[in-house]
Order: C-alpha cells, then sequence, then structure tokens
C-alpha cells in the first residue's frame, strides 16, 4: 500500500468547479457534477477524482479506501477572502445605534466605529489576542472555511499592528485553516495622531513595511478610501510603494462613495471589495480589468444598505468573489454561506455562480491557485454536506452546515466525532 494514499467515496455528487471561467456570469449546466464520485489524495494533494467504483478498481490494492456512509455532497473548501478576525472587545452598542437611526458615518464621527475596536485591541495581550483569533478561525473552519484571509487594522500605531499581525503568524499554526495575513494599517487615520493623512503614511511605509518584510508577517496591504477614513490622492503614493515594495494590494472601495475602485484597477489590486455605492462606470472598470470584485453582503445586513451591485458586475464580465467581513462592527455574523445565499436572492445569482465566488475565484483574489477546485494537481481542501443534491446547500441558506471538513487530505473536522 502506497504511503498516505487514500481513496474517499462514494460521494452521492462530487461537485469540482472544473472549467468553469475567471470571469463573467455563469449557468448552473456549467458546473461538473460528478454522480457516485470519488477522490484519491495523497501529499496534501488530489490525484485523480471520477467514478468511485472505476477508481476502486484502480487503486483499493494500493490506497486506503475511506468509506463514507450516507448520502454526502463535496465541494471545495471555501475561501474567506475578506475577514477581521483578529480584535478584541465588540461593539453591541454601534448596532443598536444605527438600528435606533444614526448612521455608520455618525457613529464613527462620535467615536464609535473602527476607533472603539482599536481601543480594545490595543489593551488586548498579543497572547489573548492569538486565542481570539483561533477561536473564530475554528467557527469558520466549522462552516467549511478551509482558508482565511485576516486584517490587521485595529492597531494603527507601528508597534500595535505588528502585535496583530504576529498574533495571525503565531494563530496559523494553531488551526487547522490557511490564515492569510493582510496589512490594513490604512484603516483610518488615528484620532491619537497629531500628524496629517500623509504624515501617518509616510511613517507607516517607511518604519512598518520593512518590518512586515523583515519579520515575513504579511505579504498584502490594504486600505480603506472613504470619507472617514484616506482619500484616492491621499492614498495613492502609500499603495503605490507598496506595489513597488512587492507587496499584493487589495482595497476597501466603494463603501460609501466612489473612487476606490477606481485606484484599485489603476494599482492592479488583487482585488476591490465592498463595492455598494459603485455605479455603472465602476462596474465597467471592474469589468475590464484583473480586479476581483469582492461583494461583503453581511456588511449590507449589518449596516442596512445596498447590496453589492454583484449581478451587474457578472454580466459586465467581471470577477466575482463573495467574502464575510467578519467583524465586529458592520459584519458581526460572521457567517460566510448564509450571507452569500441572501445575496444571491437579492441579486439573482446562479448556484454556480455563488459556488465560484466561494471557492477559486475568491482564491484567485488572495493570489491562490492550488485550491478552489477538486481537480487533480490542487490542494485536498474539500468539505461534505448531508445531502443528496448540491442544491440543498444554498436552498437552505447556510442551516445545512458541513459534516466533515478536510485539508490537505486530512479530515480536520465532523460532526460525528
Amino acid at each position: 500500500m502506497e504511503k498516505d494514499l487514500k481513496l474517499i467515496g462514494p460521494l452521492r455528487q462530487l461537485v469540482t468547479m472544473e472549467h468553469i471561467p475567471l470571469k463573467g456570469a455563469i449557468k448552473d449546466t456549467k458546473l461538473q457534477v460528478i454522480a457516485h464520485g470519488g477522490m484519491l489524495v495523497a501529499g496534501g494533494l488530489i490525484q485523480e477524482v471520477g467514478d468511485f467504483d472505476d477508481l476502486c478498481k484502480k487503486w483499493q490494492e494500493k490506497a486506503t479506501v475511506i468509506q463514507l456512509e450516507g448520502d454526502q455532497v463535496a465541494l471545495p473548501g471555501f475561501v474567506d477572502c475578506h475577514t477581521h478576525i483578529s480584535y478584541a472587545g465588540q461593539r453591541a452598542n454601534d448596532f443598536a445605534l444605527r438600528n435606533a437611526g444614526s448612521s455608520y458615518l455618525e457613529i464613527a464621527e462620535a467615536g464609535g466605529g473602527i476607533w472603539s475596536t482599536v481601543s480594545q485591541t490595543r489593551i488586548c495581550t498579543e497572547e489573548d489576542l492569538v486565542q481570539l483569533t483561533v477561536n473564530r478561525a475554528a467557527f469558520l473552519l466549522a462552516q467549511g472555511i478551509t482558508t482565511v484571509e485576516v486584517k490587521s487594522g485595529y492597531g494603527l500605531q507601528v508597534e500595535e499592528e505588528l502585535k496583530i499581525l504576529r498574533a495571525i503568524k503565531r494563530a496559523n499554526t494553531q488551526t487547522a485553516a490557511d490564515l492569510i495575513p493582510t496589512c490594513l494599517a490604512a484603516h483610518m487615520l488615528p484620532r491619537d495622531y497629531k500628524g496629517s493623512a500623509k504624515d501617518y503614511l509616510d511613517l507607516m511605509e517607511a518604519t512598518l513595511f520593512p518590518e512586515l518584510k523583515a519579520q515575513q508577517l504579511a505579504n498584502r496591504v490594504d486600505a480603506f478610501i472613504e470619507k472617514t477614513a484616506f482619500d484616492a490622492e491621499t492614498i495613492r503614493p502609500y499603495l503605490q510603494r507598496a506595489k513597488e515594495m512587492g507587496f499584493d494590494l487589495t482595497v476597501h472601495a466603494d463603501q460609501f462613495s466612489t473612487s476606490g475602485s477606481q485606484v484599485a484597477v489603476e494599482l492592479g489590486a488583487r482585488s476591490a471589495d465592498h463595492l455598494e455605492a459603485s455605479t455603472a462606470v465602476e462596474i465597467e472598470l471592474l469589468a475590464q480589468s484583473d480586479t476581483v470584485a469582492v461583494a461583503l453582503p453581511a456588511a449590507s445586513i449589518g449596516i442596512g444598505c445596498a447590496f453589492t451591485p454583484a449581478r451587474k458586475l457578472l454580466d459586465a464580465g467581471a470577477c466575482l468573489a463573495i467574502a464575510s467581513d467578519w467583524n465586529p462592527g458592520s459584519a458581526p455574523i460572521g457567517q460566510l454561506l448564509t450571507s452569500a445565499c441572501i445575496l444571491a436572492t437579492m441579486e439573482k445569482l446562479s448556484n454556480a455562480e455563488i459556488l465560484s465566488a466561494l471557492t477559486f475565484r475568491a482564491a484567485h483574489a488572495l493570489n491562490l491557485h492550488d485550491r478552489g477546485k477538486l481537480v487533480a494537481g490542487m490542494r485536498a481542501d474539500f468539505i461534505l454536506f448531508e445531502t443528496d443534491n448540491y442544491q440543498n446547500i444554498t436552498y437552505y441558506q447556510g442551516s445545512l452546515q458541513p459534516s466533515a471538513v478536510w485539508k490537505n487530505g486530512e479530515q480536520v473536522f465532523s460532526t460525528k466525532r
């Protein structure tokens, strides 16, 4: 028997996501669904997929056969390409104020919003922050999310940003999920900083960026382009410098006003995230670019604002990903599949479009090309749902949760343990 060779099945349905384009609208007829499927895995990678009985005849003498019971549907592990799960405290008061009529911007200007979480995170020890991040990653892993992007941005001082990114790096060794760190030091101009926005950004690029490289804490830089954060002209040199230093870029764009997506496209950012305020101009700009449009429906639910124009983006030819935006203020729900299914209802997205946005298209937003499809050569990151029809996964809008989660060819979560 060859070492580490496993044959997993039978699967009522195996949804491979193969042959689906990176950009544009997708009909459900494009989904490749293998009935009575099986997967051969070894060394953390998928070696072969196909009919389970055929694979058994070919490999049962060499592989350990892991026989699944009942109806199981397999999907690629979900990729959550935008989260803020490394933080301390909560902002229940913000939610109450919004529901009582205050706007997101009004709450921020009064000392709530991001600054409230910055204050709570700064007094949190690195050790406690590691544990908080690990706990939230475990919550996401149980939802089938095997890759999680995690932003800093609640430190807004060099040492505090480094503390958060160290906590993310340490947390990554204590969870089965892959945590992908992003530096969001340009989340907002800290209220206790005495200089200008330009001075603050100059300080971050001069002192923080080199440390990110030296300590190998992040290869991604993000910025919030908005009235309560940084305007397009001020942030552009900061992002340009990050790009010159070899960082991948992403941008919080067009949440309440436009201009962010234009900066993202001009600088070749991997993604432009939010886009609730995007108009026809921004939609066309994104569609003609290689920048992934990332919808964050949980933020629309949390704030009570319009959803990302996902249907228009897809029809224009954009690459659409969907992420949870899990954060303590605008998106505390932390439920990726539920929020994606709500977006699908509001924007009329096909199952193929939802699943692509949660798998290989989301991975592309993180510049990861080894996951998101169940095909030979890809990471053996997959999730099993106890059902006889993959359509039930979106039909139940998140109430049907994974029965098992596999990461790099090893089962890391099961409801039957």
